[in-house]
């Protein structure tokens, strides 16, 4: 995943309320959009904005039955941007090995 693709998930995780509902997702779903309002001080429609943030995101979808919405999580944007961190991470690790390295050798110079 590059930066450009990363980041609609990182924005739409970026919120605690969007985080809760990825959560209960993760654990709870499919569920519907009345059921993810249930014991949240937010409105069904705000709920449901949210919800519309995930799914712009790629990280969950919906199917209507009857005059209900239910919403699953789609993990695939998650792994991915897991995937992201952990290059990332990486690259960080290299770049701090790099200046250790850079710091031992101009401490302790070699004897001529």
């Amino acid at each position: 995943m590059s930066l450009p693709d990363a980041a609609p998930v990182f924005a739409a995780l970026g919120d605690e309320m969007r985080l809760r509902l990825v959560a209960r997702l993760g654990s709870d779903g499919p569920l519907s959009t009345a059921r993810l309002t249930l014991g949240t001080q937010v409105t069904r429609q705000g709920i449901t904005k949210h919800l519309e943030v995930l799914a712009d995101a790629g990280l969950a979808h919906s199917i209507r039955r009857g005059r209900e919405r239910v919403w699953q999580l789609d993990r695939r944007p998650l792994d991915e941007a897991r995937g992201y961190l952990d290059d990332l991470s990486h690259q960080w690790d290299h770049a701090l090995t790099r200046l250790k390295s850079t710091l031992e050798t101009d401490t302790n110079p070699t004897p001529q």
